[in-house]
């Protein structure tokens, strides 16, 4: 499918707090991400306690060790949501 990608004001508001290694990391990942978002080497996977409270399925991409990327599906619209610790599945 060919998918179109928007992203919310709060994950460009945290994008800017990352380090510049940090950042250099998700452009990275970013151009796995715009080809595919369930490609293998993004380590996507459903949380399933985010997926419960918005009643939709929210999926996380693995950036680097503790630095994740949370998104969800509408349509032919991928949403990145957040971006953060593990502490944004809370």
């Amino acid at each position: 499918m060919k998918y179109r990608f928007k992203a919310a004001e709060i994950y460009w508001k945290k994008f800017y707090q990352l380090s510049p290694r940090q950042k250099e990391s998700v452009r990275r990942k970013w151009a796995i991400f715009k080809l595919d978002p369930f490609d293998s080497r993004l380590g996507t996977h459903r949380i399933d306690k985010l997926s419960s409270r918005f009643n939709k399925t929210v999926y996380s991409v693995v950036i680097e060790s503790d630095l994740r990327a949370v998104f969800y599906l509408d349509g032919d619209i991928v949403w990145t949501v957040d971006i953060g610790t593990h502490a944004i599945y809370k």
